[in-house]
């Protein structure tokens, strides 16, 4: 499908590539990763055709489709959630538009309206909607959400609605830079089970290790100016990694000694006139040696020692009897999170939240944490105790006069240039980005700055909701690297399994504003849960609702009444009972008969959708004039036709059973 051969790039004088080959198949899904600046951006603008190669080139099959999804900043405009979910291509977009134009302004005998209604029926249009509605859902998005203006969202919001802009327009190749960077943990997983019965191939960046351990079939590492391609999912390729890294060093460490050896010889006996001759064989066989070049060592976590907090009392936080209750502004629906909760942190646990979203987790992290007042208890510090809330949007709080390097300086905690340097390149702050302002860096690029003014003056009760997002796999590391030397007491959120295991001591389940401590880590609380995976783990338990349950109609117990006795039944009743009881079977045969009659339809469909898209994957069709095009058009009706049927057919079969 996609082929990139022989390809080299160069970028303000280093190499990023170097007469690299990659073959893409349909249906291939593929991990991209590397060190940040190895050139997986640099490698997308190449298949994108934003970027040309110096050498090589980049073979694309004919009427294969690409659509790709930036990690920040996707443009959002006056269009609502829902036209930008529909807009699959330009000429979608075109088309809404001008039929948008014409029934603002009423002039619905215009030409060009009825053309535009006549080109959005064409290209599929009225069937887009639904599928629309149903992956946006997906996505966390709320019926209310639909025709709200895209541009009035936050601009984790509007990436979300970009991506299922792609996932309506399903294109061949789907590219994905950080696709779960703005999904909350259950859409994650919404997203990463949708992406399992994708029909296209799929390339994606992510530094989430259990989102491509549980996609992805093959990693492409670029590594070395090369990409290097390892069959399985991200814990394979880390296996198999260390085993090439461990092959290519003893034939690195073999060679040398024979190089050593030969040119030992040489250097020995070059002089002699009996031996110059096989001196000059050895040099000369050195020369023609395929050299192996040095390995290069796995990039190391950050080995700088981190400042460490003072040391706080047994006891850190409690909090006694706490309630907290959302109002609506109306007055109405007012939502309870906490009723008496009782909750005590002590010094040195580290505690992962897991529950549900709207279970309560990030509410209990800002009342642990003072972003919210307490309405109702008690908010007990322990001796000595400083508490750091970080959140995703805790960037908004910096200085934005100041750059990236200035910025992490002026702390009451200072550390030398180089050090601060060193910290920042291992969140991804790397050469001239630490002289940038800070006003001008992305939200994501301010949340990774107010991490590393964190790390550098740690309070010893440290709060975090999400501390992963926006950070690649180095930086994860690093930032692993660092809450190990950290001394203090650790409270987070995090939907990044691999960063859970590697620091949780304790679970804490919330389920509907309940707490269930568990006294282990991560894979004793599976264990002790019982849940099917790591990541269905996460989101397990029962959401909070401000709806109130209906009593249960109270049932006498046999026995307890006097039993009333019951009434004969008249001749007239016995007739109309009967007269119900035919009716209701004739309307069932009825039902019965439309479904079946139904099901007779959509196998046909089903038949010839499988005909026609046997046909389009055959090379001869394309060379026939307007085949191919003519075939497209009638999948995209029959397509429309199978989804209508399938929808009656479910609503007949439903209505079959209930009478």
């Amino acid at each position: 499908m996609l082929t990139l051969s022989q390809l080299s790039k160069s970028f303000g004088g280093r190499t990023l590539f170097s007469d690299v080959s990659l073959q893409i198949n349909r249906e291939d899904r593929i991990g991209l990763v590397g060190p940040n600046g190895a050139g997986k951006s640099t490698l997308f603008s190449l298949i994108l055709g934003e970027a040309s190669p110096d050498e090589g080139r980049v073979t694309l099959e004919k009427n294969v489709t690409m659509g790709f999804l930036p990690q920040e900043s996707a443009p959002a405009g006056d269009e609502t959630i829902l036209e930008l979910a529909c807009a699959t291509s330009p000429e979608m977009s075109r088309v809404q538009q001008a039929i948008k134009r014409h029934e603002a302004a009423g002039t619905l005998e215009d030409p060009e309206y009825h053309e535009a209604l006549d080109t959005f029926t064409e290209l599929g249009g009225w069937q887009l909607e639904p599928r629309a509605k149903q992956i946006l859902s997906g996505l966390a998005f709320r019926d209310s959400d639909f025709h709200r203006k895209a541009r009035a969202l936050s601009g984790g919001w509007i990436m979300r609605a970009h991506l299922a802009r792609l996932l309506v327009q399903e294109p061949d190749l789907l590219l994905l830079d950080e696709p779960t960077n703005h999904l909350d943990l259950e859409s994650l997983v919404w997203f990463q089970e949708y992406l399992r019965n994708y029909p296209g191939a799929i390339l994606m960046i992510s530094h989430d290790r259990e989102f491509l351990n549980e996609l992805v079939g093959s990693i492409v590492e670029i590594s070395q100016s090369k990409l290097h391609r390892y069959r399985g999912n991200y814990d394979k390729y880390v296996i198999e990694k260390a085993a090439r890294e461990e092959q290519h060093l003893a034939a690195y460490k073999n060679q040398q000694k024979e190089i050593a050896s030969l040119q030992q010889f040489a250097d020995r006996f070059r002089a002699k006139a009996s031996k110059a001759s096989q001196a000059q064989s050895k040099l000369k066989q050195i020369d023609r040696m395929e050299k192996i070049e040095a390995p290069v060592s796995a990039t190391r976590s950050i080995k700088f020692s981190f400042p460490q907090p003072v040391r706080s009392g047994l006891r850190v936080i409690t909090l006694k009897d706490v309630g907290h209750t959302y109002k609506n502004i109306d007055g109405s629906g007012d939502l309870t999170v906490y009723r008496g909760l009782n909750f005590e942190a002590e010094r040195g646990q580290r505690t992962v939240l897991v529950g549900p979203n709207g279970a309560g987790k990030s509410t209990l992290l800002k009342l642990l944490g003072g972003a919210l007042p307490i309405q109702k208890g008690e908010r007990i510090l322990g001796h000595n105790v400083r508490v750091g809330y970080f959140s995703q949007h805790r960037g908004d709080t910096l200085n934005m006069k100041h750059q990236v390097l200035e910025s992490v300086l002026d702390s009451p905690n200072p550390v030398s240039e180089q050090t601060a340097r060193t910290v920042l390149g291992s969140f991804l702050f790397r050469g001239d980005d630490v002289f940038k302002t800070v006003g001008v860096l992305s939200g994501g690029e301010k949340s990774r700055l107010a991490l590393v003014k964190l790390l550098l003056d740690p309070p010893n009760l440290l709060l975090m909701d999400e501390p992963t997002t926006h950070l690649d796999i180095g930086s994860i590391d690093a930032l692993i690297g660092a809450l190990h030397q950290y001394e203090g007491t650790l409270i987070f959120i995090s939907h990044d399994v691999h960063f859970i295991r590697a620091m949780a001591t304790t679970v804490l389940h919330i389920s509907a504003g309940q707490l269930t401590p568990y006294a282990g880590d991560y894979q004793y609380y599976l264990e002790k849960s019982k849940a099917t995976s790591a990541r269905a783990a996460l989101t397990a338990g029962e959401q909070l609702t401000n709806s109130q349950p209906i009593a249960p109609a109270k049932t006498p117990s046999s026995g307890s009444e006097e039993k009333t006795p019951t009434p004969r039944k008249t001749k007239e009743q016995k007739r109309a009972e009967a007269e119900a009881r035919q009716a209701k079977s004739r309307l069932k045969k009825e039902h019965e008969t439309k479904v079946a009659d139904l099901e007779k339809r959509i196998l046909a469909l089903e038949t010839r959708l499988a005909e026609i898209t046997a046909e389009l994957e055959k090379p001869e069709t394309y060379q026939a004039n307007g085949a191919a095009v003519t075939l497209s058009r009638e999948s995209v009706t029959v397509s429309a036709t199978l989804e209508q049927l399938i929808a009656e057919g479910l609503l007949l079969s439903s209505q079959t059973e209930e009478n």
